[in-house]
């Protein structure tokens, strides 16, 4: 199957005592695809994943493959640095019904290269669904060279790569290419890719489906929403995306130490691009 469009990396939101908030989860999806989403990914480094336990991981497969329509993309982030637990958590995603899979490649005990390859069979191994490389260098310390993606991608259900890095992107063959960074959505287009995991449609999908859909204006829709990339990226993900959902209505709660909720600096310049796109007022 093809993996592409408008995926929303989803935050988690948690309720008061900072557990996971189910109602609130569920809301969220439904604004999501109703504006501009595609498809959810759910338990990404967006979710929060290194502070959700499994059970909490698994609740949230559940409550999309219940509540979205049929059809619906789902993506479950099931990777670790673990392959045995990578494995396990792909296994119960398979059974809970998702769509795909996307699997991070192994950070902190950083594999070689054969590792990384022995680690995308074995998940690949524990699964008929597609699975989705995610090669995000800047959180996991290695980056996956294009020829080893190329190899990747002769793995049989293997099918796309999240790609998270900024230079020498290009389109392998055998692998979809997604854009794993809002601003290099129009980037990734123009390379043939289906895609994006994106973290700002949040707020603007209906905007971010146009670089898609609407190829001629796709770099002027791009550059309008700059500053607003720019704002999201004032401290780490999801810090500033929490914090622009709480300000635009949307219950999505705190979040988890280590990561801790922005400064009044930070939500200055979070507000304030809001406010330029309009998006306080539209709640």
């Amino acid at each position: 199957m093809r993996i592409g469009g408008i995926l929303t990396a989803m935050v988690t939101p948690f309720d008061g005592e900072g557990g996971l908030d189910e109602d609130a989860a569920v809301a969220l999806m439904q604004h999501l695809l109703e504006n501009g989403s595609n498809g959810l990914v759910l338990a990404g480094s967006t979710g929060e994943s290194p502070t959700l336990t499994d059970e909490e991981k698994c609740r949230l497969w559940e409550l999309a493959v219940a509540e979205c329509p049929e059809g619906t993309p789902i993506v479950a982030g099931t990777g670790t640095y673990d392959t045995r637990h990578s494995m396990e958590l792909t296994a119960r995603a398979s059974a809970i019904g998702v769509t795909a899979m996307l699997v991070v490649t192994p950070y902190y005990n950083k594999p070689n290269r054969a590792g990384i390859r022995a680690h995308f069979e074995a998940v690949a191994g524990s699964t008929d669904r597609p699975i989705v490389v995610y090669n995000i260098p800047s959180r996991a310390v290695i980056d996956i060279p294009n020829d080893l993606l190329a190899e990747l991608a002769e793995i049989d259900n293997v099918v796309a790569v999240k790609q998270a890095r900024y230079d020498d992107m290009r389109a392998i063959d055998g692998l979809d290419l997604l854009a794993g960074n809002d601003e290099v959505l129009g980037k990734v287009m123009d390379l043939g890719g289906t895609g994006g995991i994106l973290v700002a449609s949040h707020l603007v999908g209906r905007e971010m489906r146009r670089i898609i859909d609407e190829p001629e204006s796709r770099h002027e829709v791009e550059e309008g929403l700059s500053d607003l990339y720019r704002a999201l990226t004032v401290t780490t993900n999801p810090i500033p995306l929490k914090a622009a959902l709480n300000m635009t209505g949307h219950r999505v709660g705190g979040l988890r130490l280590p990561l801790v909720e922005a400064s009044e600096d930070e939500k200055a310049v979070i507000r304030a691009a809001l406010e330029r796109h309009e998006l306080l007022a539209a709640v």
